[in-house]
């Protein structure tokens, strides 16, 4: 997961993966309230598990959509839930093309399209060795790529730094979980 943002210095798609180090918990400095999920052609859920985990530790609320998730329903899921955050995971190799289609839907609907949005993981199926999908994504309207050669510090070190864009109180509401999720 090398990071592609406006908000953090990009990395080099090509550097060498450093050794791996024991994960901290990056400092949050506000709690988010995160909508986690696939996109539609993914079956993969341990990686959604993953990230709800890493996102609770770090002291964010999450509520995990699950795989396979049609693109309207995480436009829903977002009205419904408000979330500070729209986080898409994708380990099948079709996160590029599914996330695209996603992020241009949701940048047209004007009460979603200041949410932040981020995608991370196998975005292409020749991994991320063939080259990176992050400036074509960024450019579709992902607030930060995450590739997946790099692992979660970058992530959450975004996460850490990024300000959080809230809605107006207003619009804001508690919603249930979702089936599954905390």
């Amino acid at each position: 997961m090398s990071p592609n943002s406006s908000a953090l210095p990009a990395a080099s798609a090509h550097s060498a993966p450093s050794a791996p180090s024991a994960p901290s918990p990056s400092p949050v400095r506000d709690r988010r309230r995160v909508l986690v999920s696939s996109v539609s052609s993914d079956s993969h859920t341990w990686n959604l598990v993953f990230l709800q985990l890493l996102l609770e530790e770090m002291g964010h609320e999450v509520f995990n959509a699950g795989a396979c998730v049609p693109d309207e329903l995480v436009l829903s899921e977002c009205r419904r839930l408000r979330p500070d955050a729209l986080v898409i995971s994708t380990v099948n190799g079709h996160g590029a093309l599914d996330g695209r289609r996603l992020i241009t839907r949701l940048r047209r609907e004007p009460d979603l399209r200041d949410l932040q949005v981020v995608i991370g993981g196998k975005l292409g199926v020749r991994g991320a060795g063939a080259g990176t999908h992050a400036p074509e994504l960024l450019a579709a309207g992902f607030d930060a790529v995450f590739e997946d050669a790099a692992g979660t510090e970058e992530f959450r070190r975004y996460l850490g730094e990024a300000p959080v864009r809230r809605p107006a109180a207003a619009a804001r509401r508690t919603a249930p979980a979702l089936a599954g999720a905390r």
